[in-house]
């Protein structure tokens, strides 16, 4: 290793601060030598640090779009929205760890941002390939209200816009960048150090949505491009039968990943030794590429046979070779009785390494060509669960989800989440792998209730929208599981992203009028129950979602014990009785609302009424 011989580059250890915070930001200058270096593009900075567009034409080496800077913003405004849960739509409510959201996934990720910041291991999305039809967004990227309004013309029941982005569209990549890329940005920070995205896509947008990763994510965290053979061969193509999709695999951080590795049969072992270990033989000479001494000349040496003559690592008679070893690790492997010599006809001595069976681990690194899993395992199960009916076009075999979750990690705690649900195969996958290997991972499963065909035979089947699938996919799936497999988790909570449980004044205070105070009593929306305002809580706090939840009723109401002690609720009639049992638990939060109490002294009292009794209770009123 050379010296330095200077002091510390600051700037470069800057630029390197920066591009961990911002992956994005990183490009490439020339400098006066004509030599590349790392720099940070500036005005993309300016925008990640600012509420509004900033404008800026300074050419550099990036992947631009129509919409990229509003794309940015998109990703970092905050919404005022939360997750209600729904019981009657969701498996073991009470008890499961595994969420159903329905709705945008861009406001669930943001809305997950808090509670599930880099703890998620891995990610997969199916999301739309851009063929012109297929996908179906509420993100307003470069239009006013105004505009957006007379547009559009299709909402969803809560007022947002359901477009289709068709080839007619003169910004038919440019919307679909926008889309993936405010996804992208954010669920980056979801997922934990060591954590992995496999992304499914086709020749349509994979060059686009491999520089959107590098930018992201940054080029050096892309892991690889796995290829997957389809069944047959689609005869549609203007050119050639397409056979083949892409799966992009790219790390939060390279240097953390730990990817898991497939179990091979252990076969070849016909020889055994004087101890009765069973083993087989390999060449101990290099073999394939740099396999010549002028690759690598310190390889190069004589060993001794058991007649005391030199063996040399020759490729032919007349060319030299290398081995695969240095010096100093043959020699011990020599002294381990770990090599073995055998004579040829031709009186040369060819030396082979002793590979034991019990020392063998049995494992192989995964490949990126995938061609055992064929498509139509993937259509040919969900018909089965839903008896005979073709409900869903495409849908991923479980097969290869349970793929990709070996290849990303050997936690079989880990947290999966697939913000592109649709049939809801992730989910399938994650609880039949925790059957198969006694796991207990847990899922996160966004879909966006995007109505059904009215002639498909979904619709006909009383399947309103994609996510009333899903949902029931899972239902049917877990039911199946659990039967040999009681000890699965294969239940999940159904929560629906809405407008927040409060009133606009609760955000806007200052645009109270006199006249509004008449007909306020409380800033919480009438329609709202006690458990939504426990999700808006729990969201708030960071709490996860999937916590066990209790509700006691105590001095005639409900209060609510998450996790224990973790977070203790109750929004109404708030009495001393109800402090001081929850006290008694030593809370580590007690959350109330202002309807729960009748004059404003009584918040002061609580309070110091815990500081007495449990004063590591952080109270807090909505």
């Amino acid at each position: 290793m050379t010296l330095k011989l200077h002091s510390p580059d600051l700037t470069c250890q800057n630029i390197a601060k920066i591009a961990e915070l911002f992956p994005n930001v990183l490009t490439e200058h020339t400098d006066e030598h004509g030599n590349t270096a790392p720099a940070i593009d500036f005005e993309l900075l300016r925008q990640e640090l600012s509420s509004s567009i900033v404008e800026g034409s300074q050419e550099r080496y990036r992947l631009d779009w129509v919409g990229k800077r509003e794309a940015i913003l998109t990703a970092n405004r905050p919404i005022y929205k939360t997750l209600r849960p729904y019981k009657d739509e969701s498996v073991q409510f009470d008890t499961t760890q595994n969420l159903f959201i329905e709705g945008d996934n861009l406001d669930a990720l943001k809305l997950l941002q808090d509670t599930y910041l880099g703890a998620v291991k891995m990610i997969y999305i199916d999301p739309p390939y851009n063929t012109g039809n297929d996908f179906i967004y509420n993100d307003d990227f470069a239009t006013d209200s105004e505009d957006y309004l007379a547009k559009s013309e299709q909402y969803d029941d809560i007022g947002n816009r359901l477009t289709i982005n068709t080839e007619s569209n003169g910004r038919f990549h440019s919307d679909w960048l926008s889309m993936m890329y405010a996804r992208l940005k954010l669920a980056r920070n979801l997922l934990a150090d060591d954590g992995v995205i496999f992304i499914s896509i086709d020749d349509n947008e994979q060059a686009n949505l491999k520089r959107l990763c590098d930018e992201v994510f940054g080029a050096d965290n892309f892991v690889a491009s796995i290829l997957r053979k389809g069944s047959g061969g689609r005869q549609d193509s203007s050119h050639l039968a397409i056979t083949h999709e892409f799966i992009l695999m790219i790390a939060k951080d390279v240097r953390h990943l730990k990817v898991g590795k497939d179990i091979q049969e252990l076969s070849g072992f016909n020889k055994v030794d004087e101890q009765g270990r069973e083993y087989k033989t390999q060449l101990l000479r290099k073999w394939g590429e740099n396999s010549k001494r002028s690759d690598r000349p310190n390889l190069f040496y004589a060993i001794t046979a058991p007649d005391g003559s030199d063996v040399y690592p020759m490729l032919t008679a007349n060319e030299e070779g290398c081995w695969r070893w240095g010096k100093s690790t043959m020699q011990e492997a020599i002294n381990s009785n770990k090599v073995e010599f055998v004579k040829k006809d031709s009186n040369e001595w060819i030396a082979y390494e002793k590979v034991y069976k019990d020392e063998a681990s049995g494992l192989k690194l995964f490949s990126t060509w995938l061609e055992d899993i064929k498509n139509d395992t993937g259509a040919r199960l969900v018909k089965s669960l839903f008896d005979n009916q073709k409900l869903f076009d495409y849908p991923k075999p479980v097969d290869l989800i349970e793929r990709l979750i070996r290849i990303s990690s050997q936690d079989k705690n880990a947290l999966i989440l697939d913000f592109f649900a649709g049939s809801a195969t992730t989910a399938h996958a994650v609880m039949q792998l925790n059957a198969e290997d006694g796991g207990n991972r847990k899922f996160i499963m966004v879909q966006l209730p995007e109505p059904t065909d009215v002639k498909s035979e979904a619709h006909k089947a009383g399947f309103a929208t994609i996510a009333e699938i899903s949902k029931e996919r899972i239902r049917r799936a877990g039911a199946k599981i659990s039967t040999d497999h009681p000890h699965v988790d294969t239940g999940f909570r159904v929560l629906k992203i809405d407008s927040s449980n409060m009133k606009d004044v609760y955000y806007q205070p200052h645009a109270l009028t006199q006249a509004d105070l008449v007909e306020m009593t409380s800033h919480i929306k009438d329609d709202r129950t006690d458990e939504d305002l426990l999700f808006q809580v729990m969201l708030d706090f960071g709490v996860p979602l999937s916590l066990p939840i209790d509700c006691r009723t105590i001095d005639g109401q409900s209060v609510y014990f998450v996790a224990g002690n973790s977070l203790v609720a109750c929004f109404d009639g708030l009495s001393t009785t109800i402090v001081d049992e929850v006290a008694k638990v030593a809370a580590l939060r007690f959350v109330s609302s202002e309807r729960a109490i009748t004059y404003d002294q009584d918040k002061t009292n609580i309070k110091e009424r815990f500081g007495q009794l449990s004063a590591q209770t952080d109270v807090r009123f909505i």
